[in-house]
């Protein structure tokens, strides 16, 4: 059997013609184990047992580290973290991984402010925003969540503008518990337009501010290209509007099942405030700003 670590370190040394090099082990120079990390897949191979394996993982056992090897068999061994190992070819000192240094915190939230990190949020203010509904509560949270918090500013949903009189009534607004409202499709003329102005009369001045977006629904306020595509499909009056949309992307649109999902796949698509339409971005940061004021 071929021993790779020679035979008598003095037989070339007492057989060595005069003149001749010397090739002993004896007179070689050692070669040096390089320190290795033990990464998962690095093949290796223990020198005392001739075991070879791939790295599976590093633990600690007995307050020693350990590297555990798996053969081409699947069978598993153990052996102390350290010299004494071969890896092709050449001595290492197999060394515990480096762990992937952290990610660095972002500097800006989703909606480009300056990030505020290791502040708890802050206790809820009296004021409030409200959104007409679930969706446009779930886009303020995912590109404005970590300002509001930071302001301890609570959104609530409205469930539609049409009741918006009999909320305020209920909530009884003051210059120091305001009011923000979003609604969709705030346009002039629009039924929309109509009900926050009978709104606005029954509370003091300056404790309400009504503000939207010229959309049917906060989904167009997600830029079009975000789902590749060139503008957001027109739908026909007395259609229903999702359901339209949804028919024009050929994305199922049979149940309400389907809108929810589809919703989420455009939220998915909303990386930061890059992503929305400006005639929203301003509203709420106006929001923001009147509640927190």
């Amino acid at each position: 059997m071929h021993d790779r670590y020679g035979s008598d370190v003095l037989a070339s040394a007492t057989t060595r013609r005069p003149g001749a090099p010397d090739g002993s082990a004896h007179h070689r120079r050692r070669p040096t184990s390089v320190p290795r990390p033990a990464e998962a897949g690095l093949v290796v191979e223990e020198v005392t047992s001739g075991w070879v394996g791939a790295v599976v993982r590093v633990e600690k056992s007995g307050g020693i580290h350990l590297v555990v090897l798996e053969d081409r068999r699947g069978r598993t061994r153990s052996f102390p973290l350290g010299p004494g190992f071969w890896v092709d070819g050449k001595p290492v000192e197999l060394t515990a991984p480096v762990a992937p240094a952290a990610p660095a915190a972002p500097s800006r939230t989703a909606s480009g402010s300056v990030a505020v990190h290791g502040q708890r949020a802050r206790v809820a203010r009296g004021s409030r925003i409200w959104v007409e509904g679930k969706h446009d509560a779930e886009l303020v949270e995912k590109v404005w969540g970590d300002d509001l918090r930071v302001e301890g500013v609570v959104v609530e949903m409205l469930d539609g503008v049409d009741n918006l009189a009999e909320a305020l009534a209920d909530f009884d607004p003051t210059p120091e518990r305001r009011v923000g409202v979003l609604v969709d499709h705030l346009v002039r003329g629009s039924k929309e337009q109509r009900i926050a102005d009978a709104a606005l009369r029954t509370v003091p001045n300056g404790t309400v501010l009504v503000l939207g977006h010229p959309y049917v629904d906060v989904w167009q306020a997600v830029k079009a290209e975000r789902l590749g595509l060139a503008s957001w499909p027109t739908i026909e009056r007395g259609t229903e509007w999702k359901r339209g949309i949804l028919r024009e992307l050929g994305w199922p649109a049979t149940s309400t099942q389907d809108v929810g999902l589809a919703w989420q796949r455009i939220l998915a698509r909303v990386r930061d405030y890059r992503d929305l339409d400006p005639a929203l971005l301003g509203r709420v940061e106006e929001l923001i700003d009147f509640v927190t004021s």
